[in-house]
């Protein structure tokens, strides 16, 4: 399997409604390493690791989001591997 890597910003009402704690269970139910954290532009951003398959499948679910989410936009873009274990939500 050969790793990927992706860099995620969610934009609309993303702050506020749990989006990094779904996302962090969304990363390990598919196997994915990295990180989340909230801007202080009111969006999220991620970096997420993994095969190109589970990588696919966060980008889809991240349009949806937790339930009080509102997103407007997802942006992901090809990035380059950052040593991580696991996956952390950061301040």
């Amino acid at each position: 399997m050969t790793e990927e890597c992706r860099h995620l910003r969610a934009t609309g009402r993303v702050q506020g409604v749990a989006f990094r704690a779904w996302t962090k269970g969304q990363a390990e139910r598919l196997g994915l390493r990295g990180w989340v954290r909230n801007e202080d532009d009111g969006s999220v951003t991620a970096m997420v690791c993994g095969a190109r398959k589970a990588l696919e499948e966060m980008v889809t679910a991240c349009w949806q989001g937790p339930g009080a989410a509102e997103v407007r936009d997802v942006q992901s873009e090809a990035a380059p591997a950052e040593p991580c274990d696991g996956f952390e939500i950061r301040r």
